[in-house]
């Protein structure tokens, strides 16, 4: 537990936005992922683009993109950035498939939630476009593994 004021809450325990308007423009970096664990033979079928809805890779890392410069009409509190870079990455590993989603600002609050994201709707998306072949698939592992700008400096999941 922390003894931190709780930034989002009104005195009378109401939601807000933070007023972020006094902290300075930083360069901001966070990158998260999501794993989709599936079967190895459906891995195959994304990798090498034979999936009956069509080539998966290419269309989950557009809507991973398309979903980063959406976060704040999503997330209630987000605050909407100025996004310099989107990059999705989705390596397959077995009967998974790691979704990485890095995303840059120059700003003055974070980018953790655009990348949280952007991994989260790429998975989605991995999914409905494998869901005729595998209605098992399961989306997991959705974490934030590192930032980098801001007051708090930089922070890697250990």
């Amino acid at each position: 537990m922390t003894d931190l004021p709780l930034t989002h809450l009104r005195p009378d325990g109401s939601a807000h936005m933070v007023d972020v308007s006094d902290k300075p423009v930083t360069t901001r970096i966070a990158t998260a992922q999501a794993v989709l664990h599936t079967r190895a033979d459906v891995v195959a079928q994304v990798t090498s683009g034979t999936l009956p809805k069509g080539e998966a890779l290419g269309t989950a890392r557009i809507a991973g993109i398309m979903a980063a410069k959406q976060t704040s009409t999503l997330i209630p509190l987000c605050h909407p950035l100025p996004i310099s870079s989107v990059t999705i990455d989705i390596e397959p590993q077995g009967a998974d498939l790691l979704v990485l989603a890095s995303v840059k600002t120059s700003g003055v609050t974070g980018v953790e939630m655009e990348a949280l994201t952007a991994a989260s709707v790429a998975a989605l998306t991995l999914y409905d476009m494998i869901k005729a072949v595998d209605r098992e698939a399961v989306i997991g592992e959705i974490l934030v593994r590192q930032k980098s700008g801001g007051r708090s400096g930089d922070w890697s999941r250990s």
